[in-house]
């Protein structure tokens, strides 16, 4: 964001003072302003395309994800927005290799969690926001939020994850809290499986007019 920022200072800079210079130096001048404006258009048109190639990956090689990328992915979650910017989330990366076989065979639909290099699980932490009943439940909004930043993050980085389900089923909140000896206060919403793809893995196209309603 701040270097967009700063990009934008700039082309405001620079149409300010063109007309101002010589044309030796006008020229270059010129040349910046049209790089600056190439870059975000290009910047745009990425945003775009990770969000239409993510996918769901469920097979993954054995190669080792960097500590550099699952940076990438965390401080991807942790910038998403928040209900009065509590930021309720809480995460857990998993790489040893007994406890995600413990959990692929304790989760219905994460047995992939046995072959994967690691997973984040992307908990809620129930004492931070408020205690309102109709706002109970803005954690589950606001760590869905941090899931699928983390979700492109990892397309972007050429990795593959899948987000699958824990919350609101009780028996795999209380399996995941039960192996990672969590407070009860802390509750597992999904947990995502990392890797690099094994195979080739195409985006699903969902855009369906149907779902659309214009109101004029």
């Amino acid at each position: 964001m701040q270097e967009f920022t700063n990009k934008i200072e700039m082309k405001k800079l620079l149409l300010f003072n063109v007309n101002k210079v010589p044309i030796f130096l006008a020229i270059p001048l010129i040349g910046m302003l049209l790089s600056c404006t190439q870059t975000t258009t290009n910047t745009m048109s990425d945003t775009l395309q990770t969000i239409h190639n993510r996918k769901s990956v469920r097979k993954y090689t054995e190669q080792a994800v960097p500590k550099e990328k699952i940076d990438v992915l965390l401080k991807a979650a942790m910038a998403a927005p928040s209900s009065k910017n509590n930021q309720p989330w809480s995460f857990y990366v998993i790489t040893n290799k007994a406890m995600l076989v413990k959990l692929s065979e304790q989760l219905p639909f994460a047995k992939m969690l046995a072959k994967a290099p690691l997973a984040i699980i992307v908990c809620g932490d129930n004492t931070k926001g408020v205690t309102n009943p109709e706002q109970s439940l803005n954690w589950a909004l606001d760590c869905s939020a941090a899931s699928q930043n983390l979700l492109l993050a990892a397309e972007a980085e050429g990795l593959g994850a899948v987000w699958t389900g824990v919350f609101p089923y009780s028996d795999r909140v209380n399996a995941v809290q039960e192996a990672l000896q969590l407070p009860e206060y802390i509750i597992p919403l999904n947990i995502i499986p990392v890797g690099y793809p094994d195979g080739e893995q195409l985006p699903k196209d969902k855009f369906n007019l149907d779902v659309i309603n214009w109101i004029e």
